[in-house]
């Protein structure tokens, strides 16, 4: 049995026996450089032994070698032997927070893939009330997973410093995407390795390379010779060009994959566009800026640049067959930052959809023309009946409690890939008409916050058509149909309660039960469309917690023993997964006692 040490000699030792064939893996924890942690229970706290196992949540094995760390208070800690076995003492008695660090591994209980969701497999803590009863602890964790792969090239060349993006499959707000989870690049011989990844759906992609060192250097303005270099487009893995051809790697149980690909030498034509730039925002200087955007077929900026020559007015770049767009962007900044954004007006765009096939291109023109916004025009439908009180709440409350106001956000609706990140499209007070942000043509997913007690979403339209259930059309120069956001005044109020004794309540630890404390994830998810995002619900055991401001309707209700990313706007991921039901008058209060899912 390894005995109890002191927090900083425990994480030296947990280095030093890493598994050498985990080189290649997440660095394991750190030495702690700060004064070792006081084990001196506190005055007048009994303290207690604990014991137990951890084991490989892949084979059922005993894992050595794992730091069980245990926060709070004492800071203590101890590696388990070689059965997997580990024992600390001195550990005061009540509720405290046990944590399992290993390189190489994540802690089960924070779950993995699965039930078509993403699960938070970092930082994860078990909450454990300790007592001289306490019984034999049992945690798992899941190997990590990794991917190697062999790039070659069609010249027969070492495939040397190729970028390699690694994508993952997540779920964010309700919704499935592809992002970017890492990089790297490829080594002398051509080889590339992605580790410490938990159980998930990857894809892979090369960056755009060059044959040549004049990547990256503009052709000379003026020159209409016809440019070709020699290059290796971004391709993903196997051999696709656009995203819905890349084949989708499922990573579970601590495997490694191979990914080799081939890559072709193809030339790279010249692409010139001539802008035709209002007078005003031409040249550079006292905060005039111009700038080019690339986008490739399947809607992602970012893959290949382009240059804007403020002295010819044109952008130039080099790109291999295929078909783009080109997106111009005029604008004019006071160079001060104000709430950390840099304030523009006078913003002009423009853009132009192209085809490069087997020739240069080089008598494009562009035109940028003053962007417009449309106001969200903000309606308060009014009940016959007053809503009830709220009920007393026993727990926390989650909801608009009073305050302020109306916020909007939108999130790009591509459905390849995405590295954009949420953005605002208007706040203020309600009702009335909201100004909104100038956004890029294209489609857009919109998030509605109401921060006013009483008021909740009922429906939001652009044109007649419900931004439920399908994206923001953004034209050229921020054109969209005539927005309008509904608010009721009827809404209703759900308290979730969970059976059992309640760990966190001071003064209740004499009707607790010794041993790991359960904690659940719920969901509440409306039958019906809605552009309200729903945040994940963590319950115990005699928790209770009161959604507000809900819009009246019928709902499902959906519980899970580990932290979940639940895709709730995707019908089929929630077709097969148990659930309870409710139905929510206009302006009643609710109670439901929710359901321990089967293990």
């Amino acid at each position: 049995m390894v005995p109890t040490a002191k927090l900083s000699a425990l994480l030296l030792a947990l280095a030093l026996l890493a598994i050498p064939t985990l080189a290649q893996e997440p660095e394991p924890p750190q030495p702690n450089t700060d004064p070792a942690p006081n084990n001196t229970p506190q005055l007048g706290r009994a303290v207690a032994t604990v014991h137990g196992i951890v084991r490989n949540a892949a084979s059922g094995e005993p894992l050595p070698r794992t730091l069980v760390l245990i926060g709070g208070e004492s800071g203590q800690g101890a590696l388990t032997d070689g059965d997997g076995r580990f024992e600390i003492s001195g550990v005061p008695t009540g509720p405290e927070p046990f944590e399992l660090r290993r390189p190489g591994f994540d802690d089960a209980g924070a779950g993995g893939a699965g039930m078509n969701g993403w699960k938070n497999s970092r930082g994860f803590t078990h909450n454990v009330f300790v007592t001289a009863e306490t019984p034999e602890l049992t945690f798992a964790m899941r190997p990590n997973n990794s991917i190697r792969g062999h790039i070659e090239l069609s010249t027969g060349d070492p495939a040397q410093n190729i970028s390699i993006i690694l994508l993952e499959r997540a779920v964010d707000n309700g919704r499935a995407l592809w992002r970017p989870h890492a990089n790297t690049r490829t080594n002398a011989d051509g080889n590339y390795h992605f580790g410490g990844l938990s159980d998930g759906l990857y894809a892979i992609s090369t960056e755009p390379a060059m044959d040549s060192d004049m990547f990256g250097m503009p052709p000379v303005a003026g020159n209409t010779r016809p440019i070709a270099l020699n290059g290796y487009p971004a391709v993903f893995y196997p051999a696709a060009r656009e995203f819905s051809g890349a084949a989708k790697i499922q990573l579970s149980g601590g495997g490694e994959t191979q990914a080799n690909m081939t890559l072709t030498l193809e030339p790279f034509h010249l692409v010139r566009a001539t802008v035709n730039v209002p007078p005003s925002m031409q040249g550079s200087g006292d905060g005039r800026a111009v700038m080019a955007t690339l986008i490739d077929a399947d809607g992602h900026q970012g893959t290949y640049g382009a240059q804007y020559d403020s002295a010819a007015n044109s952008v130039q770049t080099l790109l291999p067959d295929g078909t783009y767009t080109l997106r111009v962007s005029a604008m004019r900044t006071n160079g001060r930052i104000e709430n950390g954004n840099l304030p523009f007006s006078g913003a002009n765009t423009g853009q132009i959809d192209f085809t490069v096939a087997g020739k240069p291109i080089t008598n494009l023109r562009v035109s940028v023309a003053p962007v417009t916004t449309s106001p969200v025009q903000v309606i308060v439908m009014q009940s016959s009946n007053p809503p009830q009180a709220q009920p007393p709440n026993a727990g926390a409350s989650v909801g608009a409690n009073g305050g302020g106001g109306l916020f909007l956000a939108v999130s790009p609706a591509n459905p390849g890939r995405s590295d954009a990140m949420m953005t605002e499209l208007a706040h203020g007070p309600i009702p009335g008409n909201l100004d909104t942000n100038p956004m890029d043509p294209g489609t857009y997913w919109v998030h509605t916050t109401v921060n006013q007690r009483g008021l909740c979403a009922q429906s939001f339209t652009a044109g007649g058509a419900s931004l439920a259930r399908e994206p923001l059309a953004v034209g050229l120069g921020g054109t969209t149909a005539p927005l309008t956001l509904t608010l009721g005044d009827d809404c209703a109020s759900l308290q979730l309660s969970f059976p059992g004794s309640l760990l966190s309540i001071p003064g209740n630890l004499a009707s607790m039960t010794p041993g790991e404390e359960p904690a659940f994830t719920t969901y509440v998810v409306p039958d019906f469309d809605s552009t309200v995002d729903i945040n994940s619900i963590t319950l115990s055991p005699g928790g209770t917690i009161t959604l507000n401001n809900l819009t009246p309707g019928p709902y499902h209700v959906y519980t899970f023993t580990t932290p979940v990313e639940l895709e709730y706007h995707n019908p089929e991921a929630l077709a097969t997964l148990p659930s309870q039901t409710v139905t929510l008058e206009p302006g009643s209060t609710n109670n439901l006692i929710v359901e321990a899912p089967k293990p």
